[in-house]
Formats: structure tokens, C-alpha cells, sequence
């Protein structure tokens, strides 16, 4: 009964959030890895049953800014980092994967079969007091090594190349990528090497592989390992990856980009991660990650005979936007889809995060959690070009036609309206020119008329007629003197 109210009473218990004034206390004393971990236990318990365990008064964002400052407190992390990942994973998650990224990962080897077979190398190994056993059943190359009596990186063996010091996740990407003997096959981010021998491996040391990396000190490491491990098919060369898009345009069959990122998955093995990265940072990774992607698949040939046309993604990050959000906006930019890994393992990439929503293709990706897989975390993603076409460009393209037949419409309306307007002003001119003729025709017609009748006038005025002498008029007088005619005498014959 005792102890069935102890449970009862620790099942139905009410955890006291602190308050202000304790937090205060908190800040003035050094507070224990003990009672930190305590209360993250006890903060879990009430969101894992928030209704009946929190305290009266308090929102469930208060425990979580609680749990995220004990979290980041406890394991070292800056506080933005750990909100990163309780948005991400969740509480229980988040605190797992934060757990498993403090300890450290197996040592792992992959076995060189261009000059060695992994049994006759794991005996070898173990005659020299090493113990291993197989990686795991989806890797033929792999060795998981858990104790050393000599060191791993100096045997003779490793000095004579019959391995390569490479974690788990790392073989991934390139077993994704699938070369095949004689493919043109570039790896933009090659240094130290690792993956593009395990490609000239797979390729048989047939074909060509472009090793190119940024940096022509990290590239003295790629070398040397090439030259250890037997690879005579590998070029390497030092340009800005986000170039050879437009200098090496449709030139290769199959491309890994393994993307310098944030290492937010690596953090056993660089710790520093913890207090040097931040958000910004994150984002910034996230730009260069996008031109990089963008000009890798301008690199790529969709017409390749051989197969190809495919491409690998990869980083050794967990955040959401080196990964989902950059494959997403390549899905934007250019025609390409994305395509089965053929890896059965890992989790399935995210389809949404917050209030954002990817493509549902992004399912088709893998992530890898050291607290699931007991691996660096890591992200891939394998992606199929379709065409040269540029999705972008083309819509930009479709706007200003669009624009411009708006446009010749609106300048063909306003022509149109235009001509009607001038048809309808040539009219009206034509009417007021008509009117005017008429007008002047009537006002001609008028002044001839007046001219016609001036004319009858003046004719009228230049005719004489005779003066009619009135009766009562007085005969003038004169003085000459008034004869009669003779008359003429007429004589007979």
C-alpha cells in the first residue's frame, strides 16, 4: 500500500515550475548536472501529460523556454541551437539526439578492394590485436573496429592501402550515387579523398573521376590518399565549385556533391560546434549549398548513354535548411525530380517543418540520427535530371511574353481605338468639310445671285426712257420764227 501511494502520489504530483525570483538564486550559484537533468526529467513528464500535470497559470511554452535554457545549460550548447533542435525533433527526441552527439561514434574502416578483400583484411587486423566485426549487412566494405592494441591509422596495412579510415555515414552518399565503370563522374567537394576512392573503387579504376575542392591545402590530402590507395582514374584540379556549371556544362554522368555545411551532425567529433554556430550561420552555409547544388546539376548530362544523369546530395548536418529546404528549391529552379536512394535504412526526409510545406518527393530522401542509427548525423538526397531547361528563367520568360502581348493588345486596342477615333474625326471632318462646301457653294451661290442682281441693277439703271411731257407744261418761247413746209407741186405729164 505504501508504495502504491508513493507511485500515486508521484504520478498525480503537480511539478513547481520556478519562479523569477528562484531562477534569480539559480543565476547566482553554480546549479548541478544533477538537479538540471532532474528537472529536464521532471519538465518532460509534464508535457508528456500537460493537462493534468502542469501548474495552474502556466502555458506550455513556459516549460518548453525552461526546458530549452536546462538543456542548453547541461550540455553546453547555445541556447538558439536547442530550440533549433526542440522545434525540430521534439522534447524526448531532442534530448536523446543532444545525449548521443556527446559520445563518441565506432571506429569504422573501409576496406580498398583494388588491392585488398575485407576477410583477408579483417584477419590481418585481428592477428595484430585488433578487435572488429562486420559494419552492418547493407556495407560489404565496412569494419566496425572496437578495441586497438596499435594504432589504426599507422599500420602496415594502412600504410600500404589496403583501407581508409571513413565513418558509416560517409559510405552512404556514394553507394546512392552507384558508379558505374567507365562513367565521367566529378566530385565537387572531394578533400581529404574518402569518397572518391571508395568511387574509383566501385568504378574499377575505369573512367574518369574530377576530384575538385576550393582549398589547394586540403587537396595535398587528397592526393596522398589517392596515391596510397592505388586510384589511377582521378584528376584533380582547384576551382569554385559554383563555376563549373558554366565551364563544364553537360560534361558528366554522374556528380556527388557532399556540401560543406554547419557539421550540426558532427558534433562528437568537433565539439566546438556547440558554442561557435548559430543560426545565421546556418542560413549562410545554406546559400553557398544552393549555388553549389544549382551549378552541379548544370553540370550534369541528362543525355548521358551510360545511365546517368543522376546526382547525390549529401551533408553532415541535421538542420532543416542545409537540407530539405535546399533540395526543395533546386526542385524550383531546375527540371529535375527526385529518385530512390536504394538505401534501406535511415528515416525518411521532412515534407514540412513549421509552417513551411516541401515537395512530397522529399520523402524519397534519408536522414541518419547518431541516437537512431549510432552514426554522424547525416542527409541524403539522390536527384535525376530531366532536361536543360530552367524553371525559373522559363516562367519569367512566360511573364514578359504574357506581358508583352498584354502589352501589343493594349497597344493594338489603342491603336484600334485610335484609327476609330480618327475615322470618327476624319468623318466629322468630312461632314464640317462638306457643310463648308455646301456652305460655300450656298454663300457662292448667294453672291452670285447679289452679283447677278447688282448686274440687272446697274443694266436697268444704264436703260433710258422716254420722258412723258405733262400737259400743263408751258411751251418755251423763242424768237425764230415758226414757217410752215411747202408744199410740192404736182404736174401733169
Amino acid at each position: 500500500e505504501m508504495e502504491l501511494r508513493r507511485t500515486i502520489a508521484q504520478q498525480t504530483a503537480v511539478f513547481h515550475l520556478p519562479t523569477p525570483e528562484e531562477l534569480e538564486e539559480d543565476f547566482n550559484r553554480v546549479v548541478p548536472p544533477s538537479e538540471l537533468r532532474a528537472r529536464i526529467e521532471d519538465v518532460l513528464e509534464v508535457l508528456a501529460d500537460f493537462k493534468s500535470r502542469r501548474e495552474p497559470g502556466r502555458s506550455r511554452s513556459e516549460y518548453i523556454e525552461r526546458l530549452a535554457q536546462d538543456m542548453a545549460e547541461l550540455f553546453g550548447y547555445l541556447q538558439e541551437l536547442v530550440d533549433y533542435f526542440l522545434s525540430m525533433l521534439g522534447p524526448n527526441e531532442a534530448l536523446e539526439f543532444l545525449e548521443a552527439s556527446d559520445k563518441p561514434r565506432p571506429m569504422v574502416v573501409r576496406v580498398n578492394t583494388l588491392k585488398a578483400r575485407r576477410k583477408d583484411l579483417a584477419a590481418a587486423l585481428m592477428k595484430r590485436g585488433v578487435r572488429l566485426d562486420p559494419l552492418a549487412p547493407w556495407s560489404k566494405v565496412g569494419l566496425k573496429i572496437y578495441e586497438s592494441t596499435v594504432p589504426i591509422g599507422a599500420t602496415p596495412e594502412y600504410l600500404a592501402g589496403h583501407y581508409m579510415l571513413q565513418s558509416a555515414a560517409s559510405m552512404c552518399p556514394v553507394m546512392a550515387l552507384g558508379p558505374q565503370p567507365g562513367d565521367r563522374v566529378l566530385d565537387m567537394s572531394a578533400a581529404p579523398g574518402g569518397k572518391t576512392s571508395y568511387i574509383a573503387q566501385l568504378m574499377r579504376n575505369k573512367g574518369v573521376i574530377i576530384a575538385n575542392d576550393l582549398k589547394p591545402e586540403r587537396q595535398k590530402a587528397t592526393v596522398a590518399n589517392l596515391h596510397r590507395l592505388g586510384v589511377r582514374n582521378a584528376v584533380t584540379c582547384i576551382f569554385d565549385g559554383r563555376k563549373l556549371g558554366s565551364q563544364m556544362r553537360n560534361s558528366f554522368d554522374r556528380i556527388l556533391l557532399d556540401a560543406p555545411c554547419s557539421g550540426l551532425g558532427v558534433i562528437s567529433r568537433d565539439p566546438s560546434v556547440k558554442v561557435q554556430r548559430t543560426i545565421p550561420d546556418v542560413l549562410r552555409c545554406a546559400h553557398l549549398q544552393k549555388e553549389l547544388l544549382v551549378a552541379a546539376i548544370d553540370a550534369l548530362n541528362h543525355k548521358s548513354k551510360k545511365g546517368g544523369g543522376y546526382m547525390v546530395y549529401s551533408t553532415c548536418s541535421v538542420a532543416v535548411a542545409e537540407n530539405e529546404e535546399v533540395v526543395n528549391y533546386l526542385l524550383s529552379k531546375r527540371d529535375v525530380k527526385l529518385v530512390d536512394t536504394g538505401l534501406d535504412f535511415g528515416k525518411p526526409g521532412f515534407t514540412r517543418f513549421e509552417h513551411k510545406r516541401f515537395h512530397p518527393s522529399l520523402a524519397l530522401t534519408r536522414r541518419f540520427y547518431p541516437h537512431v542509427h549510432n552514426m554522424d548525423g547525416f542527409y541524403v538526397a539522390k536527384i535525376q535530371k530531366l532536361s536543360d531547361s530552367r524553371k525559373g528563367e522559363e516562367d519569367k520568360k512566360k511573364e514578359d511574353a504574357t506581358s508583352n502581348d498584354v502589352e501589343g493588345n493594349e497597344v493594338e486596342a489603342k491603336g484600334e481605338k485610335s484609327k476609330a477615333e480618327n475615322n470618327s474625326k476624319s468623318n466629322e471632318n468630312k461632314h464640317k468639310n462638306s457643310k463648308k462646301k455646301k456652305g460655300k457653294k450656298r454663300s457662292e451661290a448667294s453672291t452670285d445671285e447679289i452679283n447677278a442682281e447688282e448686274k440687272v441693277s446697274k443694266k436697268r439703271a444704264k436703260i433710258s426712257y422716254p420722258t412723258i411731257k405733262k400737259q400743263n407744261q408751258q411751251k418755251k418761247k423763242t424768237n425764230a420764227k415758226i414757217t410752215k413746209p411747202r408744199r410740192m407741186k404736182v404736174t401733169g405729164m
